[in-house]
């Protein structure tokens, strides 16, 4: 299937006029574009950020994140504007990125980059950026831009960009880091005491050899071991006429909790399921090399690995009348003797996953000097190892004696990039034209096993595909006055993918529609669907002008067009499970988002700032993932939303020595409404507010620094949100719901001697119950030890 613009206008900014109006199809998965080098003053820190960025950008230096209790890289983004990090736990894989127009069901909206490395995962369903690549020991700086305003961007900008900056070493330098922490959880009776640690050491060089010669080198290592909270919990809702009366054979048991789902149902709560409880252990290894190679030229090399080990475990609520657990079976509520439950054998199946991942990066660039600069960044990531075994019994018999399960393999998955730019420095113009390129390519086959926790032999289902890009981009910062700066930009994308096939093993081929149909040896037949190639086209023009207006004043006003393709799983994911079965589209139109930003900033110090911004940001065609888990097994759709439109209020207000020497504020609110406009595939849809976007976010963050250490106070406040495109859910703060949340975390650091630290946090310090569909962590205390060189 191929889709197309009109012609392209004759010149720049004729198409900018005209291309807001012409219909286009949207970007889809990232590419890992060409990221500035800035020296930023009195330090040797190199922040990697687009060039000319359009629009507003914050972030936060090394010093600035101190303040805040870091356990993984991904919390260093927790306190950014309009931003949300959706970590359920120590040690989460899957820690989405949400921003002030889109919500964690949409995870391919959000980019993110280390060093203008691509770490962002759009393969599968849940796929949070690869945050275990960065290095939290040598963060320097975290950026943020939302919307899709450079045009050096692919088209994943569409929603927010997080650009994370590791130093690089400017002597020898050498840090270790241990820290503890403890959770304390209470849901449903069920009382728990998690703990986690971690261990880090990071060991750099440089070494100058004159000339503007010289080589550098970083090695760091991570070791996590971490108890996850639990995840899920199986529940069966109450019918229309209520309860099911008990079987004849039914086991009478106490234990079960009633509730209310997030559609006001009542519900009975049976146990923690589906890998409730996460042991993860995880391993990270990265070095890093650089060269200075003369006066002109700069190269740098990554590579990286992890390896990963999950053990998933549940824990049934019910005892019988001697007090041994009930895992299975049909059972009778000792305390409402009328109501009768079945838990099926896979209730309570545990599941364990073995991953090792690498990854590589190399830049060759040209120091930034007036007249021509260039550069070349490439870029790949491989999951070289993926089991997941996945039991078909509950817990004490799939760890005792096995029983049938399945395997599902991700071997060979992965994505790789490739940037070429030029960057023209004048008097009064900084034009950057490149070339971009990326692949991704996701094979999932799920194998039947006679016993789950050894390999599987037979294919019993799978689906895989491939996705690529190439674009074409020009952007040109142009310098009106001494006062006013237009920056326009225009990228091209060509769009294909390819190879996606689903296969799945049946007792008949009657089902169509299909490709083909082979009888296996035991009489099942696989069942293959393979899908035509697609491609499409799509332009995002850009435009941002700036005024500084006095010295203290700065006034923007940016539009900028984001074009984002739909990722492989989208696409080809035809998963069937015994609770579950997704329905994905190969026909998915793109997503296309047009966004306005008019913004006005205040600076009368270094000590002082303040912006206002507003934000209009409509999407049309925008790829919407709902679940439906009333109904058996549950069922998960993706489709095509025809127009959502967001409204936005942004204020960042920042001081330093507020009232006396030593206290900060730093501070934040998104004010939002975004709103489905249309969507002729469900009307019912229309008029109501788009999931998973809250209507009020904010942060605060107050610290004081003395001479020995430092004291801060982060509040994180969440506001209304919903779970569903029909805005169902009228009771949202249990579990299953999209809740508001109110979480103050505390922070202590104390520096006894020179290079030595002593930090003391609580995270959730009232122990507040907050929910995104799964739990959020209550009151965790936490210790970290650090050594580093003077």
């Amino acid at each position: 299937m191929s889709n197309a613009l009109t012609a392209r206008p004759r010149a720049l900014c004729a198409a900018l006029a005209a291309c807001f109006t012409l219909p286009t199809l949207a970007q889809g998965v990232a590419s890992d574009a060409q990221l500035e080098t800035v020296v930023l003053v009195g330090r040797a820190i190199r922040a990697q950020l687009p060039v000319d960025t359009p629009g507003n950008l914050s972030g936060l230096s090394a010093e600035d994140l101190r303040l805040q209790n870091l356990i993984n890289p991904e919390d260093a983004l927790a306190q950014l504007p309009g931003l949300t990090i959706r970590k359920r736990y120590v040690g989460d894989r899957n820690a989405l990125i949400s921003g002030r127009s889109f919500g964690s069901l949409q995870p391919s909206r959000g980019l993110a980059y280390v060093d203008g490395y691509l770490i962002s995962n759009f393969l599968g369903r849940f796929d949070a950026p690869r945050w275990n690549m960065v290095t939290l020991e040598a963060i320097a700086r975290v950026d943020m831009l939302q919307g899709p305003f450079s045009a050096l961007l692919p088209g994943n900008s569409i929603g927010a960009t997080a650009f994370v900056t590791e130093r690089e070493p400017q002597r020898f330098e050498a840090s270790a880091r241990w820290s503890r922490h403890q959770q304390d959880f209470e849901l449903y009776g069920q009382r728990d005491s998690l703990p986690s640690q971690q261990a880090s050491a990071y060991l750099a060089q440089r070494w100058d050899a004159g000339g503007g010669s010289g080589l550098w080198a970083s090695l760091s290592l991570n070791q996590q071991d971490a108890h996850s909270q639990p995840m899920q919990y199986f529940n069966l809702l109450a019918g229309p006429q209520g309860w099911n009366a008990p079987a004849a054979n039914a086991v009478t048991v106490s234990g079960i909790r009633y509730d209310r789902d997030p559609q006001g149902i009542e519900r009975a709560m049976l146990g923690a399921n589906a890998g409730a409880y996460d042991h993860t252990v995880q391993h990270t290894a990265k070095l890093k090399l650089g060269a200075d190679l003369g006066p002109r030229w700069r190269a740098s090399w990554l590579l990286a690995g992890w390896q990963h080990d999950s053990d998933s475990h549940n824990r049934s609520f019910l005892r019988d009348a001697q007090g041994a657990l009930v895992w299975r079976g049909a059972v009778r509520d000792a305390a409402h003797p009328e109501r009768g439950f079945t838990l099926p054998a896979a209730a309570f199946a545990p599941s364990l996953r073995k991953e090792a991942h690498r990854q590589w990066g190399l830049s060759l660039k040209t120091r930034q000097t007036p007249g021509w600069n260039a550069s070349l960044v490439a870029s790949g990531y491989r999951i070289a190892h993926d089991r997941a075994h996945q039991a078909s019994l509950p817990d004490p018999e799939a760890f005792s004696s096995g029983g049938k399960g399945t395997v599902t393999r991700r071997d060979g998955t992965g994505w790789g990039t490739l940037e070429l730019q030029g960057l023209w420095r004048g008097e009064q113009h900084r034009i950057a034209l490149g070339l971009h390129q990326n692949r991704y390519r996701l094979d999932s086959p799920t194998l039947e096993s006679g016993d789950w926790r050894v390999e599987g032999l037979t294919l019993n289902q799978a689906y895989r595909g491939r996705t690529e890009i190439r674009a074409l981009y020009l952007q040109d910062a142009w310098a009106l006055a001494p006062d006013w700066t237009l920056t326009l930009g225009w990228r091209s994308e060509h769009f294909q993918a390819f190879s996606g096939e689903q296969v799945l093993r049946a007792a008949s081929c009657r089902t169509a529609p299909l490709t083909s149909c082979e009888l296996q040896s035991d009489g099942q037949y696989l069942r293959t669907l393979r899908h035509a190639e697609r491609r499409q086209q799509g332009e995002s023009p850009k435009a941002s002008l700036a005024w500084a207006a006095r010295e203290d004043w700065l006034f923007k006003a940016s539009l900028g067009r984001g074009l984002r393709f739909a990722n492989v799983e989208e696409l080809y994911n035809g998963t069937f499970t015994a609770t579950s079965q997704t329905l994905s589209d190969p026909n998915l139109q793109a997503e296309q988002g047009t966004v306005l930003e008019l913004s006005a900033e205040w600076e009368p110090s270094d000590r002082n700032k303040l912006r206002v911004a507003l934000v209009q940001d409509e999407v049309r065609n925008a790829i919407l993932r709902q679940s439906d888990a009333t109904v058996s097994p549950s069922v998960t759709r993706v489709s095509n939303v025809d127009r959502v439109r967001t409204r936005a209020l942004e204020l960042v207000w920042q001081v330093q020595d507020l009232g006396f020497k030593g206290l900060n504020l730093d501070s934040n609110l998104t004010l939002a409404e975004s709103k489905v406009l249309a969507n002729v595939r469900d009307p019912a849809q229309v008029g109501k507010f788009w999931p998973r976007v809250p209507k009020l976010r904010a942060n605060v963050q107050a610290s004081y620094r003395l001479p020995w250490g430092l004291v801060s106070a982060s509040w994180r406040v969440s506001g209304r949100a919903y779970n569903s495109a029909t805005n169902s859910d009228v009771h949202p703060d249990v579990y299953g719901g999209v809740s508001r949340f109110s979480l103050l975390d505390l922070r202590t650091l104390w520096r006894p001697a020179r290079g030595w630290e002593l930090a003391l946090g609580l995270n959730n310090a009232t122990n507040a119950k907050a929910f995104q569909s799964h739990p959020y962590p209550g009151r965790t205390l936490l210790a970290e030890l650090r050594w580093s060189t003077p």
